[in-house]
């Protein structure tokens, strides 16, 4: 069963970090991305810029800008994995990097169609 990630932090403790520290941060889930990969269990995943460049559109075409959460952790980046169970699922997502300093939103992928 696919299960999707979504990674939420505090953004600007990222904005707040010298290059060596964002780099250890990148090695953490390259790792992390590599265990999956070794598992047969990743399926793709992306970091996302600072919410402040996002935007949200509504279908009468109003734009808003981001950020869009009033509190800390903004959604910051995404895994698609593979997994066995939900069970399964779980323990890779406590073993994100992410989950350590913000959370983890795990979240079944629905198969729809052939």
């Amino acid at each position: 069963m696919k299960y999707m990630f979504l990674l939420y932090d505090d953004e600007n403790v990222w904005d707040a970090m010298d290059e060596a520290q964002q780099g250890e941060v990148f090695g953490a889930y390259a790792a992390y991305s590599e265990a999956l990969e070794k598992a047969g269990a990743f399926l793709g995943g992306a970091p996302l810029p600072h919410s402040r460049e996002g935007k949200r559109v509504r279908a009468d075409h109003r734009v808003e800008d981001g950020p869009f959460a009033d509190g800390k952790e903004q959604l910051g980046g995404y895994y698609m994995i593979e997994a066995k169970d939900l069970d399964e699922a779980l323990d890779w997502a406590a073993r994100c990097p992410c989950a350590s300093t913000g959370h983890v939103e795990v979240r079944p992928v629905w198969s729809i169609g052939g």
